[in-house]
């Protein structure tokens, strides 16, 4: 049996594992993980949560042609308790809001900054108490009430149900989420790289990323 070591996103931390649990998995922020490529760490997979930084590497020699696999769409969460009382997006710009986002060049951190342009909140940036390295970084803060608000998937806000609320953004405002997945150059078990992206793509294996709140491929 080959075990394969596969660099995914943070947000498919909990969903991968139900898909194919024999591997071993490397969960981060899917620039942090491309830049543990580029520098020659062993991996035989590598699943973004967008198609640029796939695509960057392919252009760079370094994975096989990227493939969209899943989508996802962005979501406000606020702790439970709600103490800032926050109901609508465009409380984030009140003074003394703690806002925690993802940082620049992490996919999440980009797709927010999306968001927030496309509802003309830009302002609400100031908010930002904190930049961090992947969505489940942002999701634990606001989880944990360190933070009032924060952006994360709609993926990630289901594993924690309970913990925070959630404030809906509208469709038109929303980035497009497409993840994307390659199979590292570099791998020593192609055939079985490959055979796993083949695999992400099959009825099952979509079926076990929509039961996880992942949209529809396409």
């Amino acid at each position: 049996m080959i075990l394969l070591t596969i660099f995914a996103a943070a947000s498919l931390t909990n969903v991968f594992p139900q898909i194919d649990a024999k591997h071993h998995y490397s969960f981060a922020g899917s620039n942090t993980l491309a830049a543990q490529i580029k520098q020659g760490a062993p991996a035989d997979v590598f699943a973004s949560a967008n198609t640029s930084i796939p695509q960057q590497l392919y252009d760079a020699g370094l994975v096989e042609k990227p493939v969209v696999f899943t989508r996802n769409a962005l979501i406000l969460i606020v702790p439970k308790s709600n103490p800032a009382r926050i109901r609508s997006v465009y409380d984030l710009r009140r003074n003394g809001v703690k806002l925690v986002v993802a940082a620049p060049g992490v996919p999440v951190g980009d797709y927010t900054r999306t968001v927030l342009h496309n509802l003309g909140l830009d302002d609400a940036l100031g908010n930002v108490v904190s930049d961090e390295t992947d969505v489940r970084e942002v999701l634990a803060k606001v989880a944990l009430g360190e933070a009032d608000a924060g952006f994360v998937y709609t993926t990630d806000a289901r594993t924690v149900r309970g913990k925070v609320a959630t404030i809906g953004i509208r469709w038109s405002a929303q980035p497009i989420v497409q993840y994307a997945v390659a199979v590292v150059k570099a791998s020593r078990h192609k055939a079985a790289a490959r055979a796993f992206v083949a695999k992400l793509l099959r009825p099952w294996a979509q079926s076990k990323l929509r039961a996880a709140g992942f949209l529809a491929n396409r």
